[in-house]
Order: C-alpha cells, then structure tokens, then sequence
C-alpha cells in the first residue's frame, strides 16, 4: 500500500536529549492515524519534522511521496498545537490567504469557506477581525483553514485542545467527514480515548521512542482479565451474592452510559474464566464480559508507572 508519510531511524536531539529517538513511521494514504503519548513524549516534534518545520539529526522521511513537506505543502493541511492567526484581519481575509496560498481559487474558497464556518456554529463572523473573537471560535477558524483546500494530508497536532464539548463532537465529526473523502488523517492528543475512536492505527511512544504501533481493531480485542463488567437483569436487585464470590475482591458501579452496571476486581491468585461463571450463576444478567483493556492501562503496562511518572514530572 502506497503510504502518505514514512519514517526511517528519525533523530532529533535538543541540547543533547534526544526528543525523538530512532522512530520509525509508516501511514497508508487514506487512514487515521492516532500519535499518542503524554505531554513532552515527542509528539509534536515529530509533527514538526514531518511538516519541515524542523530537520532530524539523522534518518529518512518521504511525506506523499516527496522528500520533504516543501514539495508537497500545497497538499497538506496543519493544524499546530500552537494556535496562530493574523489577530488584525478579518476572518474571510484570513480563511482567503491560505487558501490562495495553496492554489485555491477565490470564489470557491469563499465558497468552502462559508460552508465550514456555518458548520462549526461561527455563522456570521467573517467580517470581523481575527482579534474579536474568542479563543475557542479562533482555533475553529484555524481548523477551517486546515481544510479548506481539501488536502491529501490533514495533520492535526492536540486538535481538541480547550475546546467545548459540542465543539469537540463537531469537529469529530468534521474530521470523519475528510477521512470519508480520502484525507489521510494524523492527528496527536495525550488524550487516548480520542485515538480509540477516530482512528484506525494508534502510535504510542515516550521519551521520543515508539513503544507501541498497533491497530485500533487489535486493542479493542485485548481484555483485562482482572476485571468483569456484568449488569443485572433487574438493575434493583441485591448483588450481595456477587460480593461475597471468594475471587471477588472489590466491587463498584460501572455507569456504561445506558444504566448502572457493575465492576467486579478479581484477586490475583484466582481463575479468571470460573471467576467469570461464578457470577454469571450469582444473578440474572443481561451482559456478562471481561472488561476490555484501556490504552492508558496498555501504556503504564508498556513503560512503567515509575517511569511514566518520572516523564511527565520531567515535561512539567
């Protein structure tokens, strides 16, 4: 499969710490691709070597099939984790430049532009300047730019950064939408619910090294035999017989969005799978399963909690 961006052996060292470390990177065209890790992991320096914002030390990188993101900038979209804009013009001026800059016309980018805004609830703002509007609607602009000319590669570093929660939904939505139409998506957050639902391959790395390059298909299938979800046929009912199972050794409510149901802790020492029919004898259920394992438990899994907790006192 042909890929949009592929990274051999990259090395980029600031004062001596290596802030990427000997990463490898491949992206099929038309995929999402989750890069996730903790604040300070080598996320968006990483970004920045594929946008040509920064050069590595070492190593190859191709992005759409050029040597560098110079030959293809009119075929990428950014959005940087710093948020940037003109603050003195107007917003239509603003959304118009960058799409001139990328050879797009300007009755179709007015177009475009018009259509996106109206979509992520900023009707009515292109007349005013960049500097009147607020932190959240500028970042919604700043991804109206990112788009607007339709590009083969959206990147999008920390895109739902203080954003509001119907804006977050919004922009979700906007971004399968591009993905839809063949955009190949890179999008980084420490937040790794996020690369779970929107991505099809999620990259993990820390202390700038790849430590994780799996198919979100392959985790979703990963449980965490030490923890049972169950929810009882009549969500009244006593589950004191549950609690007292010997291989039970905590029980909390589990709200899973429908109704409360209930997570049982196995002890260490116990069969997982008789722990399993154990309850399901215990009560009437309507759902019985491992609870599946979350990308934050596979990442201190990976790394360590010492070593994940001295990472993120460093990138303080």
């Amino acid at each position: 499969m042909e890929q949009a961006v592929c990274a051999r052996q990259l090395v980029k060292s600031f004062n001596g710490n290596k802030a990427v470390d000997q990463l490898d990177l491949e992206i099929p065209r038309g995929a999402a691709w989750g890069f996730i890790g903790p604040s300070g992991a080598g996320k968006t320096t990483t970004i920045r070597l594929i946008m040509s914002i920064l050069f590595p030390d070492s190593g190859a990188l191709q992005v759409l099939g050029c040597a560098s993101a110079f030959a293809a900038r009119q075929r990428i979209g950014y959005l940087p984790e710093e948020r940037g804009v003109y603050r003195k013009m107007r917003v239509d001026e603003f959304l118009l430049y960058l799409a001139q800059l990328r050879g797009v016309a300007e009755p179709l980018a007015r177009q475009r532009a018009g259509k996106l805004l109206a979509q992520l609830g900023l009707v009515d703002v292109e007349r005013k300047r960049c500097e009147d509007l607020s932190k959240g609607m500028l970042q919604r602009v700043q991804f109206v730019g990112a788009i607007l000319h339709e590009p083969e590669l959206l990147i999008l570093d920390e895109p739902f950064s203080g954003l509001d929660p119907i804006s977050v939904r919004t922009l979700k939505d906007m971004i399968r939408a591009e993905r839809q139409r063949g955009a190949t998506i890179l999008f980084s957050t420490h937040v790794m619910a996020q690369a779970e639902e929107l991505c099809d391959q999620v990259v993990m790395i820390h202390k700038g090294r790849k430590v994780l390059d799996e198919s979100t298909q392959r985790l979703r299938r990963q449980f965490d035999q030490r923890r049972i979800l169950f929810e009882p046929l009549d969500m009244q009912a006593d589950v004191a017989p549950v609690r007292a199972l010997p291989c039970v050794a905590a029980l909390q409510i589990n709200d899973n969005g429908y109704g409360n149901g209930y997570e049982a802790r196995l002890r260490e020492d116990c069969d997982a799978q008789a722990a399993l029919q154990a309850i399901g004898a215990a009560l009437p259920l309507v759902r019985l399963e491992f609870a599946r394992r979350r990308l934050e438990d596979i990442f201190i899994n990976l790394v360590g909690e010492d070593s994940l907790r001295e990472h993120l006192q460093g990138a303080a």
